[in-house]
């Protein structure tokens, strides 16, 4: 039977087992294996992220990742993230950031769809997808050279890229995204970039806060996907 002292002892004691249990487990080959937490918007996560972790996985095999996903709103201090790679141009209060890539938008359809489109006027007849920036197609259209038709100012709104070009695989409209961020759709002839116009209105960057102090998985991460989006620059 436990003592009136020993009752008092017990949560504390747990805990700095449970604490140890953890440490241990996750120490590897005699190298302690660390936690890295990284959100990142959604499109960015699928479209470029996941295909490449295998590679840092291989480079890095001590530091796990534990990967959310959003829609380009994140507050890295109250989600306890490490990182957030976000779109925009770089000015986020108290917060350090790395410029990754840019990732240019142009129009993404199905193949049934594209096969109707000869000239950039050919949108004003179909059903046009955009992100919540309302400022998307008119810029495009302005960058083709053409008249704005009447419904880009109609277009249907997605919180999300993924979603968005999701409607457009199933027809429903032309998307305007990053073929960057679709390039296996593009490979596979799933969705088709009908028009070699594209505008740029941002980049993707990795973002942490300030305060945030530098551990070393975060220093591997940060090495690991500079390099790898300097091999996504144009030469």
């Amino acid at each position: 039977m436990l003592t009136a002292e020993g009752e008092a002892l017990l949560p504390t004691v747990s805990h700095s087992f449970d604490q140890l249990a953890d440490t241990l487990g996750r120490v590897e080959g005699g190298q302690l294996r660390e936690l890295l937490f990284v959100g990142a918007v959604g499109t960015f996560a699928i479209g470029w992220l996941l295909p490449r972790l295998a590679d840092f996985h291989q480079q890095f095999p001590y530091v796990d990742i534990r990967l959310s996903t959003n829609n380009n709103r994140v507050d890295l201090a109250a989600e306890g993230l490490d990182f957030a790679i976000r779109f925009g141009n770089g000015a986020w209060h108290a917060t350090d950031t790395t410029r990754l890539f840019e990732a240019p938008l142009s129009p993404l359809c199905a193949p049934g769809l594209a096969e109707t489109l000869r000239d950039p006027a050919d949108l004003a007849h179909c059903t046009l997808l955009r992100s919540y920036r309302s400022d998307e197609w008119p810029k495009w259209f302005a960058a083709a050279g053409i008249p704005l038709p009447p419904q880009a100012n109609k277009a249907v709104v997605f919180d999300s890229s993924l979603a968005m070009v999701e409607a457009a695989l199933q027809g429903i409209g032309v998307a305007l995204a990053p073929p960057s961020m679709f390039s296996r759709h593009l490979a596979s002839g799933a969705l088709e970039q009908p028009f070699p116009v594209t505008i740029s209105l941002g980049s993707y960057w990795l973002t942490r806060l300030q305060s945030r102090p530098l551990t070393p998985a975060m220093l591997a991460f940060s090495t690991w996907i500079s390099a790898a989006a300097t091999r996504m620059e144009p030469q």
